[in-house]
């Protein structure tokens, strides 16, 4: 019996995985602890043109999110209600804008619960009854992007203890 009806089901199941790339970020968790890890994003996202953004993973409906925990070389599960702040490469979190439509953007000091402060501008599109960063913040998805110095942070707003606008 051999053949090429002989498919393992480990072969068929391979046959159905959809392709994923690896990508690098920092977690903080609550407590302070900071964890270096991959996520693992879709060639294509579901809501948009182009490829799967880490804050689509975030803002999406799963629970837990698989990751590689870089210093450990383990796979784990991340509870997404969990994680206070994921950082990454800017590249990783480009913008849907049209290049014609200007985002409102404010420069902002948020607090976290933990005590953990972080500064960056917060950019959006929103119709203009709606633009306040009161609307913003107060939107369904639990991550919004603060564009830092050097990087992106996708900030859980159920770890923010305050939003300070700094020089309104």
């Amino acid at each position: 019996m051999g053949g090429h009806g002989a498919r393992t089901v480990a072969d068929r199941m391979e046959a159905l995985r959809v392709p994923k790339r690896r990508v690098p970020a920092e977690v903080l968790l609550p407590g302070g602890a900071v964890r270096r890890i991959s996520l693992f994003l879709a060639e294509a996202a579901s809501r948009h043109t182009g490829p799967e953004r880490p804050s689509d993973l975030l803002n999406g409906g799963d629970d837990f999110v698989p990751a590689l925990d870089e210093e450990g070389g383990v796979m784990t599960f991340l509870n997404r209600a969990g994680l206070a702040v994921v950082r990454l490469a800017r590249e990783l979190e480009t913008d849907d804008a049209d290049g014609v439509t200007l985002p409102t953007e404010h420069e902002v000091e948020i607090l976290l619960e933990s005590g953990t402060a972080l500064r960056g501008l917060v950019s959006y599109l929103r119709p203009r009854e709606r633009s306040r960063l009161v609307d913003f913040l107060n939107e369904r998805e639990p991550f919004f992007r603060v564009h830092e110095e050097r990087a992106i942070a996708l900030v859980n707003k159920r770890h923010v203890a305050r939003v300070v606008l700094v020089n309104p």
